[in-house]
């Protein structure tokens, strides 16, 4: 009943906002939300993009003549207002992430994909944020005929950028940060540790973001911490908690390593953000890391290529890569920060994108 009433509210204004579309005078850019949080707002995922482009391409919710709608970050009824954008005369662009697989999603996978599928349809064209998404979608949701482009997610490197010098002389700090959907991503990197401990007793670690596996974040906090207490490191573990976009420069500065555990990540735009800081990245090597990452950035633990189950890295593979990477640390700092700046940065994103949005509007 609440959504019937939803959709009825809704109505009226997008269907007044789609009312006009012209489409000479360069792209005005719509990214399906009236109001986008700043970079001192909690923000994650596919919003954050949309923060870097809108510096660029300023957010139009009357007047525009483009659709951009990035598929982790859709609007409420955002097939709906594709399907009336397009009618009006505007363009729609959909940057595609990830999407649901028995894997990760369990039962009902199929239904979670159907507006993606409609949105990737429709699109006159589609932004994949690696080339695992794309793979991903065309098994998923169809293979695509239109217009595509693999844009990896960026980072601004003149905002995140390396401390100056050691954060922590004469220990060795790893970072998890992110979203913790699922415990085994905390779980894991305890276990790292605590194997790094029995041999380096200075090894810390970091878990910054939200704590997400159960209903209440703070049934998942006390399950993190009784594992981080089953182990004997809970003096080693700070809990960061959530943070802002703003904040994220100086929490990766507080690091050596970013641990990331997370099996199949689609495209992780912390990533990006880690070797932009100089922080070489120990992963799973799947999904869409490894070709963020690339060589001599960091360390990957194999793992099969899966749609069926997760595999979770062991933590004693990671702890290996960690030590692989703590014995010539500053050289992979070196590596990590470079990649960054070559292959990452957000000013030839935003290029590529006035280059799609210009071919859409011709």
């Amino acid at each position: 009943m609440k959504t019937a009433i939803l959709r009825l509210a809704t109505w009226p204004r997008d269907r007044a906002r789609w009312r006009r579309v012209d489409r000479a005078g360069g792209p005005r850019v719509f990214y399906g939300f009236d109001c986008l949080p700043g970079p001192a707002d909690r923000a994650g995922g596919g919003i954050v993009k949309v923060q870097d482009l809108r510096r660029a391409f300023p957010n139009h919710p009357r007047g525009a003549n483009l659709l951009y709608l990035v598929s982790s970050a859709r609007p409420l009824f955002a097939a709906r207002m594709a399907r009336m954008a397009r009618r009006a005369g505007a363009r729609l662009v959909v940057n595609q992430n990830g999407v649901a697989y028995p894997g990760w999603h369990g039962p009902g996978w199929e239904r979670t994909n159907e507006e993606m599928r409609e949105l990737a349809a429709a699109a006159d064209h589609v932004i994949y944020q690696s080339a695992f998404c794309r793979e991903s979608a065309d098994r998923f949701l169809g293979p695509r005929d239109g217009p595509s482009s693999v844009l990896l997610n960026p980072v601004d490197t003149a905002v995140f950028t390396p401390a100056e010098g050691d954060p922590a002389p004469g220990a060795l700090v790893l970072l998890l940060a992110g979203t913790h959907e699922a415990f085994y991503r905390v779980r894991t990197a305890i276990e790292t540790l605590a194997r790094l401990r029995a041999g380096r007793r200075d090894a810390r670690l970091i878990v910054a973001g939200r704590c997400a596996w159960r209903p209440g974040a703070g049934a998942a906090l006390d399950e993190a911490r009784e594992a981080a207490r089953a182990l004997g490191v809970a003096g080693a573990v700070e809990f960061r908690g959530p943070y802002t976009q703003a904040e994220a420069p100086g929490l990766l500065r507080r690091a050596h390593v970013l641990l990331h555990t997370k099996y199949n990540d689609p495209c992780p735009r912390l990533v990006a953000e880690a070797l932009a800081g100089g922080l070489p990245v120990v992963y799973s090597a799947s999904g869409g890391v490894p070709e963020i990452v690339g060589p001599g950035a960091g360390v990957g633990v194999p793992a099969p290529r899966d749609y069926e189950r997760d595999h979770p890295p062991a933590a004693e593979a990671l702890a290996e890569a960690v030590r692989q990477v703590d014995a010539r640390r500053a050289e992979f700092a070196r590596a990590a920060r470079a990649r960054a700046v070559a292959a990452l940065d957000v000013r030839p994103w935003i290029e590529a994108h006035r280059r799609i949005f210009e071919e859409a509007l011709a």
